[in-house]
């Protein structure tokens, strides 16, 4: 009788990779499991719920035991931290993600031709751009797949951004799509499609959380507005963010901050929001996002503010003393309060629609970039369902891509069109407002500055070059010349001759 053979591999046992197993398998998958710390796979194969499984699931305490239990071509998924392995010379040109480079380099004798190696983590596109490369020159297939939703998502089903070799992709679709979360009429639709070649799954990825750090920003200021500018208590809080879950801001990220004002800590009786401390954390992929679109020239200020908002929350001493120096105004909000929810709930959402739109021109620019065809619409559609930034407003972007497949920008779509301009008076009262009352919005309008930058046919860019034209003769081109130049000004000597 012949050993039994399992559908798919999975290396590295924290929750994530528990749950994804445990998913895998509650679909019908037979999934073998190792983790360099072997005692962790025993542990796990000892809980009840992978008990429950019988022999759908199994264990392994090497590599070379976990490859030989795998059907061909064999399909091993990596959920590896970077302090789970030491750097592969050969190949480990990022320190940051050596961990994954150094398992690929154990793998490498015990593959055949074929083989396929997913890489399940938060990776830098750039290392998935090499590996791809790297492991077909030596015949192995690799994926690079974004996946978004935590430890829930995990194990119910969550947002899956498969980049890499495309040919890989039809071995591995059937489990990825039936793991993933479903949405559509009839919840049927996988959130977990192709993404494109070499780096693109994992480059959406990385937008996607960057997206998320706008988004989470963007809701703070909006509480703090409340908080602040109209003293609401968490009661009222909850009220408000209760409502706005029924209109067009629906979203996962609502839905928990509306949950999040009602929790009381158990030890003091006080709302719990209020006893933690305000300095945030971050693991980088935001800072990704921002570094990448400055690579690219791309104009992505919401999720670079974003960032520096975390950095500035994480100044808490400095804040502390600055705040016994520094003076500036303050008070509360004196006019319509009803009004003022509603204004804030415009701004929100007209900074959202800033903010999606930053995040699709950069994967636009990378695109076009790495050479990479990526179908936006259906990107959107991926981020419906299972990740954190899952939201009604999605459908609104794959209806735009849908009637416009080369759209440039989402502002430029009717629908986002009409939502920002009629929310535009809103937006800049409460901008307006939050300036009067020295209340900190670098969300709200760093995205009304980006739309009033993108509206505007001249920019006072004019004089910049003539600036750097003067110092440093990088010359500059003339609107009354078109095609012609690049031209360049003594402007010194020209200054003298006119005196």
């Amino acid at each position: 009788m012949s050993e039994k053979k399992y559908d798919i591999g999975l290396m590295g046992l924290a929750v994530m990779g528990q749950n994804l197993v445990l998913n895998m398998v509650d679909h019908g998958f037979d999934v073998a499991v190792f983790n360099r710390t072997t005692s962790k796979v025993d542990d796990f194969l000892a809980t009840d719920e992978a008990k429950s499984k019988g022999d759908k699931l199994t264990g392994a305490h090497s590599l070379a035991e976990l490859v030989s239990k795998l059907k061909s071509p064999r399909k091993i998924m990596l959920m590896i931290q970077s302090k789970d392995a030491v750097p592969a010379p050969e190949i480990a040109l990022y320190p940051n993600n050596a961990a994954v480079d150094a398992v690929i380099q154990d793998l490498l004798p015990l593959l055949d031709k074929g083989d396929i190696i997913i890489d399940g983590g938060n990776t830098q596109f750039k290392d998935t751009e090499r590996r791809t490369k790297f492991l077909a020159d030596k015949g192995i297939r690799f994926i690079g797949t974004g996946v978004s939703g935590g430890e829930e998502g995990a194990r119910k089903g969550p947002s899956m951004m498969p980049g890499g070799d495309p040919e890989a992709w039809e071995y591995v679709k059937p489990i990825f799509q039936a793991i993933s979360a479903k949405v559509g009429p009839n919840h049927d639709v996988p959130c977990a499609e192709w993404v494109g070649n070499r780096g693109a799954g994992h480059y959406v990825k990385m937008v996607h959380n960057g997206i998320e750090y706008g988004d989470m920003e963007l809701i703070c200021e909006a509480y703090w507005l409340l908080k602040k500018a109209l003293g609401f208590t968490n009661e009222e809080l909850y009220e408000v963010f209760r409502d706005w879950n029924k209109g067009e801001l629906d979203s996962y990220l609502i839905e928990i901050t509306r949950d999040i004002f009602t929790v009381k800590d158990p030890e003091t009786k006080k709302h719990l929001v209020d006893l933690i401390l305000d300095t945030a954390g971050a693991k980088g992929t935001g800072k990704w996002m921002s570094q990448l679109a400055l690579d690219l020239g791309v104009p992505s200020t919401l999720v670079t503010e974003a960032v520096y908002a975390r950095c500035i929350s994480a100044m808490k001493e400095q804040r502390i003393h600055a705040s016994k120096i520094l003076t500036g105004p303050s008070g509360t909000y004196k006019g319509d309060r009803k009004e003022f929810v509603d204004q804030v709930r415009q701004a929100l959402y007209a900074s959202k629609i800033c903010s999606y739109a930053q995040g699709y021109v950069q994967i636009m620019a990378a695109a076009k970039e790495y050479d990479w065809s990526l179908k936006y619409g259906q990107i959107a559609m991926l981020w419906r369902g299972g990740c954190i930034i899952r939201a009604v407003f999605l459908e609104r972007i794959k209806e735009a891509f849908d009637e416009n497949p080369n759209l440039e920008n989402l502002l430029l779509a009717p629908y986002f069109k009409s939502e920002v301009e009629k929310s535009q008076s809103a937006w800049r009262n409460v901008v307006k407002t939050a300036v009067e009352l020295g209340i900190p919005v670098p969300g709200f309008s760093t995205a009304l500055t980006y739309f009033d930058s993108y509206r505007s046919e001249n920019l006072p860019a004019n004089l910049l070059q003539a600036q750097r034209d003067y110092f440093g003769a990088h010359t500059y081109k003339r609107v009354d010349k078109p095609g012609e130049g690049p031209f360049h000004t003594d402007w010194i000597n020209v200054r003298e001759v006119e005196k």
